[in-house]
C-alpha cells in the first residue's frame, strides 16, 4: 500500500540542514574569534592520530570560500535527502560519514584533510543513484536535478587540480553509491494505472469500448428508455403576474 504522506512537507526536514550549516560556521568563527587552527584534526592518512579526523574533519574549513562554497550544497543536498529518504537519513549521514572517512585515512595523500566536500559527495551520489535504482518518477526527477546542479562535481573525485582532497571526494561518492545500491529505504512504488496490471482485461475497459477494430473514436448513444413514449406531448401552462410601479 502506498503511503500517501511520504513525500509530505514538514518543517522537521530544515532542521538537519540548519544544524548542519550552524555547526560548520560557528566552529570556523571560533578558528577566527579565538585565532586558532583546528586543521591539525582533520584526517590524516595511515596514522592513528588521524583517525579522529574521520568525525572532526567535516566540521572545519581552511578559509571562507570553502566554507562559503560548501554551505549551500550541504543545505540543499541535506534537505533533500531528509525530505525524499527521511527512513534511512540518519543511517546515510552518520555512517557514511564515518565510511567516507575512512576510505580518505585509506587512500589519502600525506596531509591534512579537511571540510564537508566528502559527505557534499556522499548525499549527491546517494541521492543520485537511489533515485536511478529505485525508478520512482518523483525520485529519477531528483536524480536528473542532481545532475544538472552538480553534475560538474564529478570531475573533482580525479586529482586535476591541487589543494583539493579528491580522496575524500572519491571517498563520498563510493559510499553514496554503495549506501544507495545496499541500504534499503521504504519508498512506495509508483502508481499503476488499470492497464498495467496483471489481470487487465481490454474487453471490460469502458474507454476502449469506444474505439471499433480500425481504431476509429465511435461515441456511444444514449440509452434507450422504453417507459418513455416520445410521442407523448406535455403542455405547460405559464402565468405571469404584473405588478403596478408604486406612485411617488
Amino acid at each position: 500500500m502506498i503511503n500517501n504522506n511520504y513525500f509530505k512537507f514538514s518543517y522537521s526536514v530544515l532542521l538537519v540542514p540548519i544544524i548542519a550549516v550552524l555547526i560548520i560556521w560557528t566552529v570556523f568563527l571560533v578558528e577566527i574569534q579565538c585565532k586558532v587552527n583546528f586543521n591539525n584534526y582533520g584526517v590524516y592518512p595511515r596514522t592513528l592520530s588521524g583517525l579522529k579526523g574521520i568525525l572532526f574533519s567535516p566540521f572545519i574549513h581552511g578559509s571562507l570560500k570553502h566554507l562559503y562554497s560548501n554551505t549551500l550544497p550541504l543545505a540543499i543536498l541535506s534537505t533533500a535527502l531528509v525530505y525524499f529518504y527521511k527512513p534511512v537519513a540518519f543511517k546515510v549521514l552518520f555512517y557514511g560519514t564515518l565510511l567516507s572517512g575512512l576510505i580518505t585515512w585509506l587512500i589519502g595523500r600525506p596531509s591534512y584533510h579537511i571540510g564537508v566536500s566528502g559527505v557534499i559527495y556522499l548525499l549527491a551520489s546517494f541521492i543520485f543513484f537511489k533515485g536511478v535504482f529505485a525508478k520512482h518518477y518523483r525520485l529519477i526527477a531528483l536524480s536528473l536535478f542532481v545532475v544538472f546542479v552538480y553534475g560538474s562535481m564529478l570531475w573533482y573525485i580525479l586529482p586535476i587540480k591541487d589543494g583539493i582532497s579528491w580522496e575524500g571526494h572519491l571517498g563520498g561518492f563510493l559510499t553514496g553509491l554503495f549506501f544507495a545500491y545496499f541500504l534499503k529505504a521504504d519508498i512506495p512504488k509508483p502508481k499503476k494505472y488499470a492497464w498495467e496490471e496483471d489481470n487487465y482485461n481490454e474487453e471490460a475497459d469502458e474507454f476502449l469500448s469506444h474505439f471499433d477494430e480500425n481504431g476509429n473514436f465511435i461515441e456511444s448513444k444514449p440509452e434507450e428508455n422504453p417507459d418513455l413514449d416520445t410521442n407523448t406531448t406535455i403542455d405547460v401552462t405559464y402565468t405571469y403576474h404584473y405588478k403596478k410601479a408604486e406612485e411617488e
